[in-house]
């Protein structure tokens, strides 16, 4: 499983990003977690399962939504709280929903 963190310069997602990975860890979760700029969401799209989307950039995600679509990719923007207090438990957990919800409508 991929999830991608997008902000607007990839640096506050980043620490999101690595305290996600160390909660699936935890978990004994296997995947990747990433953080970019939003500038980058076009070519790494295609490649992630679910992309979180940091909520100072929340007016993007029509956009993001439109290309994720090309690929089934699951697009939400992180709550506010979760982002704030860089909460990687409850970003994890949005994010495995997602694909949650995506292998349970199919």
């Amino acid at each position: 499983m991929r999830i991608i963190l997008c902000c607007g310069g990839g640096f506050s997602t980043s620490i999101l990003a690595k305290r996600m990975r160390a909660e699936a860890e935890t978990r004994g979760i296997d995947c990747t977690v990433e953080a970019f700029a939003e500038i980058e969401m076009k070519d790494k799209m295609q490649d992630c399962d679910v992309c979180l989307i940091g909520p100072q950039i929340s007016f993007y995600k029509d956009n993001l939504q439109k290309l994720a679509s090309k690929y089934s990719t699951r697009v939400a923007v992180i709550p506010n709280m979760v982002y704030g207090m860089m909460k990687g438990d409850e970003a994890l957990d949005q994010a495995l929903s997602l694909i949650s919800n995506e292998v349970n409508s199919n």
